[in-house]
């Protein structure tokens, strides 16, 4: 029986490990995970898998962050780890990645060039306070950002969000949640062969080629830039994605307004960048006094039979850009003393839609109230930027000088709360021509009207500020400032990247927009009761498992004891 028992072992033994080679070689070929966390953060999107499978060559990924941090950063590093192991595992070897100390070198001059080098590559640094082993605090510079290569060309990454109205710990986990969208979308950018084209449309007043030179450079990366003017041919915009409409000044004519009619009913995408009235800045700066006029581009009707109204009057808002006033009396040294100037709103981009979603401030100036009007059901209309809830609004015409700077403010006159600036339109939209001769229109050319729309988008906008950088001239050129800079603050605000998430939104049609409104939750722990309680959580941490260790041991004693005496 002995040799019987140990030869069946034997065999049970073999058997055993037969089957666990068996399970490890076929696991080898399966792919099988399961994520139980309620947000699903260790899961990527059907949008970001379609993009990392596409790949077809070895994308190189350098994250400068590692080394000593913060423990905020070390979450974000941890963070960024996850994701790249996810990215691996649908790509395999197409995504290499590796974590870089910028700060290894002990050599001060080698870190210099080493930051130097990072910065002129497009990283920016940023400046953190930590403490050190001895348990003082040392001020460390990190670049929380990566430069991701494909076939000989780079993209930085800044995935560091700061904006100023939330805390840091608010600040870095918005980072954390943007790290999909930002990563996914350098690998789109850099991948993608065939790009999609958008015009600027002029002819009309609009905002010119320097004036809307930064962002035309930042959408240069992605699509296929080009100016239009539409005059003549009614197919013109035809080609083009989407196109830009930015502050037009003189009017348009009812043929300039048929064609952009006509793209719209053929499924056409519109930004448009209006503004109700006309200020002048330069009447203004000089110390001027000068009026908020109604400025007429002849689109009104045409907005107003689209759902959207953008009423000619001005909001005023607390919450505000601050603007340098010469304070100095008459006759001496001018003297330059910063003053906030309600008549630039810094709006706060909330809620949830992919275009806002952890944005920085937006600038505007002297932005209108725009009414969504109309009871076409199949048009859906989503207001995405407003002002605070401590402003008025002012009908125009308005008197405008520097020198109300200097008047005391009423807080309980501002009481107009989230006056809508932005607006999107989604559905299928009636021609503005329906039931007019439009033959004079199509005269010898060869098209096709339509009186309804096929399911598009626009988006309007009652600033044309918000799309504009400062252009000065100088001798050796032009300069062109970056979208949303503040020369006198030095701060840059979201613009930019309110207006790149504006166009990827309306011609992004695999959705990879919508990975900017994942949300991973921020789970942190309150100070001031840490503080209050500290002691009573201490003692519950040590004495309770001690306790529990202790009776256990008694209880397996008693049943021992109890069971074999």
């Amino acid at each position: 029986m002995r040799k019987n028992n140990k030869k069946q072992n034997i065999i049970q033994l073999l058997l055993a490990i037969a089957i666990i080679v068996i399970v490890n070689y076929i696991a080898g070929y399966l792919y099988f995970r399961i994520d139980l966390t309620t947000d699903k953060r260790y899961t990527l999107s059907e949008q970001s898998k379609k993009v990392i499978t596409s790949i077809n060559d070895i994308v190189y990924i350098e994250i400068y962050l590692d080394g000593e941090m913060p423990i905020a950063f070390q979450r974000m590093r941890r963070s960024l780890a996850e994701l790249m192991d996810e990215f691996r595992i649908i790509a395999g070897d197409n995504i290499k990645y590796t974590f870089i100390n910028p700060s290894n070198s002990t050599d001060q001059s080698k870190r210099n060039a080493i930051y130097q080098e990072l910065f002129d590559r497009g990283l920016n640094p940023t400046n953190v306070k930590d403490r050190d082993r001895e348990g003082g605090v040392a001020e460390k510079i990190l670049f929380p950002g990566a430069i991701v290569s494909y076939q000989g060309k780079e993209i930085p990454l800044n995935l560091l969000i700061n904006n100023p109205g939330f805390s840091a710990d608010v600040n870095l986990n918005n980072s954390i949640q943007t790290l999909e969208y930002n990563f996914i979308d350098a690998i789109r950018k850099l991948s993608t062969t065939q790009r999609k084209r958008i015009a600027f449309i002029e002819g009309q007043g609009e905002l010119d080629e320097f004036q809307t030179g930064d962002i035309t450079r930042e959408l240069s990366g992605y699509y296929d830039i080009d100016r239009v003017t539409i005059k003549e041919f009614v197919n013109i915009l035809e080609p083009y994605e989407a196109v830009i409409i930015a502050g037009p000044t003189e009017l348009y004519t009812e043929k300039s307004k048929f064609i952009v009619d006509q793209y719209l009913m053929n499924g056409g995408k519109i930004i448009w960048f209006i503004d109700a009235v006309k200020v002048d800045k330069d009447s203004l700066s000089s110390g001027s006094i000068t009026f908020a006029l109604y400025n007429n581009a002849n689109i009104d009707d045409q907005l107003f039979k689209y759902g959207v109204r953008v009423n000619p009057n001005v909001i005023q808002d607390l919450q505000c850009a601050i603007i340098p006033v010469n304070t100095a009396v008459a006759g001496t040294q001018p003297k330059f003393t910063p003053a906030p100037w309600i008549y630039y709103p810094l709006i706060n981009a909330q809620g949830n839609h992919p275009v806002t979603r952890n944005l920085n401030l937006i600038k505007t100036e002297f932005p209108s109230v725009i009414d969504t009007v109309g009871q076409n059901p199949k048009i859906k209309k989503e207001i995405i930027l407003s002002s605070s809830q401590n402003a008025r609004i002012l009908d125009v015409p308005v008197l405008i000088s520097l020198d109300q700077v200097k008047d005391n403010i009423d807080p309980y006159a501002f009481n107009q709360s989230f006056q809508p600036i932005a607006v999107i339109l989604d559905g299928e939209f009636e021609s503005v021509f329906k039931n007019r001769i439009i033959n004079e229109y199509i005269a010898g050319q060869e098209f096709n009207y339509l009186e309804k729309s096929v399911p598009t988008k626009m988006i309007v906008v009652s600033d044309a500020d918000i799309i504009r950088n400062d252009v000065t001239t100088r001798v050796d050129g032009v300069f062109l400032s970056p979208l949303g800079y503040d020369r006198y603050t030095k701060q840059t605000y979201g613009n930019k990247d309110l207006v790149m998430n504006m166009v990827h939104y309306l011609v992004d049609k695999d959705g990879i927009i919508n990975l900017r409104s994942r949300e991973i939750k921020l789970r942190l722990l309150d100070k001031s009761v840490i503080l209050n309680q500290r002691l009573k959580w201490q003692l519950i941490n040590t004495i309770i498992p001690l306790l529990l260790i202790i009776i256990f041991a008694f209880v397996w004693n008693y049943l021992r004891r109890k069971k074999y005496s």
